[in-house]
């Protein structure tokens, strides 16, 4: 039974996501644009959204783009250039931590905006306080791990779960093995992890997809004036009274 659940879980339930995340994207974007968005409600307690929203995004990309790298690279990469399994370990623990830490102080802040303040949760949909919880639970799973990763400094663990990753991409159907006896915390992050592709294409996460990265060569710039006031018409001709 247990090797059936990791199967499933490993095995099929990857390609679902990946599928769901890819085809969802797509039709949503060519048949309810009117939704691609991200829904801000920067008006309101717009201070705190500030730094709720840098702390968490710069933490957040610094986090995709490190497993991104990370899992996705093939070793053999990381041993021609001489970083070994151990450096890399210990370059995740220190990089994710602080990247993870900056996250959930903004994710925190985020949170705490959207479910106390009554104007911004009456603006708020399910699905929007949903996928911020969830992304908490996953961000918290992730800082969880790192104790354990602290045990495995031999790199061990992160090469397993490369090459889990990169199996799932290259469709071995054995690639599930890999990760069927890993601690429970790395199970549940895989897990979460995963079902944040599937319910990608369902939330308002779809406007990372509309990321303005192409602002960066833009040849003009939108041009923006303070509005003056009206002034009171001018009475040029009125007639002076009499002293």
């Amino acid at each position: 039974m247990r090797d059936t659940i990791n199967h499933i879980v490993f095995g099929w339930y990857p390609y679902l996501c990946l599928t769901v995340f890819l085809v969802g994207s797509v039709l949503r974007f060519d048949r309810e644009q009117y939704t691609w968005k991200s829904g801000s409600s920067q008006l309101l307690r717009r201070r705190q959204l500030m730094w709720g929203s840098n702390l968490f995004h710069v933490g957040i990309l610094v986090i995709f783009f490190g497993h991104l790298f990370g899992l996705l690279t093939p070793i053999w990469v990381f041993d021609a250039i001489g970083i070994s399994h151990t450096a890399k370990q210990i370059l995740a623990i220190v990089l994710g931590g602080i990247a993870g830490l900056g996250c959930l102080a903004g994710i925190l802040l985020l949170a705490h905006r959207r479910l106390l303040d009554p104007r911004i949760r009456a603006t708020s949909s399910l699905a929007d306080t949903s996928v911020l919880l969830i992304l908490l639970a996953q961000l918290l799973l992730g800082l969880a791990t790192i104790p354990v990763s602290m045990n495995h400094l031999d790199g061990h663990e992160m090469v397993r779960f490369m090459n889990w990753s990169q199996g799932v991409l290259l469709l071995r159907p054995d690639a599930w093995m890999l990760v069927g006896d890993a601690h429970p915390l790395f199970k549940a992050h895989l897990f979460l992890g995963m079902t944040i592709f599937l319910i990608f294409p369902f939330t308002r996460l779809v406007h990372v997809w509309s990321a303005p990265v192409w602002y960066l060569g833009r040849r003009g710039y939108q041009v923006v004036r303070t509005r003056r006031p009206i002034e009171p018409a001018r009475r040029d001709n009125a007639i002076e009274p009499a002293e």
